[in-house]
């Protein structure tokens, strides 16, 4: 597993980037946030693209800094649930505001934006 620099803790911007970087944590918090109730880790596998290994290690990696919570329930066969927790929610307008920075910013003249996706309005 490759290593990821520490942020610098004197810059708040690297220290808020640095929970969110990687290609699949916005994906993953924007569906649990349009979602708004707890999913199940298959739930979360129908994000397509994402592996079960790499989706394993990203929200290993949000629950480490906060942003979910993970519950088991000792059943069979096991079911697993991950949670939103307040400090990803009030992360829905950033998250809406940079979706709408790359609307405008990045899709310009360019097919590739699937405007069906949809982007979290406020946190749940």
């Amino acid at each position: 597993m490759k290593s990821q620099p520490a942020p610098r803790m004197n810059c708040p911007l690297d220290a808020a980037m640095s929970m969110i970087e990687g290609k699949w944590k916005t994906v993953i918090l924007c569906r649990m946030m349009i979602e708004g109730r707890p999913l199940r880790f298959k739930e979360l596998m129908e994000v397509e693209g994402i592996s079960a290994r790499i989706l394993t290690k990203q929200l290993r990696e949000m629950e480490a800094d906060g942003l979910v919570v993970k519950r088991s329930y000792p059943e069979v066969p096991p079911r697993t649930e991950y949670t939103l927790t307040a400090k990803a929610e009030s992360l829905a307008p950033i998250l809406k505001a940079l979706a709408e920075w790359g609307m405008d910013n990045m899709f310009q003249n360019r097919v590739a934006f699937d405007s069906s996706v949809k982007m979290p309005d406020k946190a749940v």
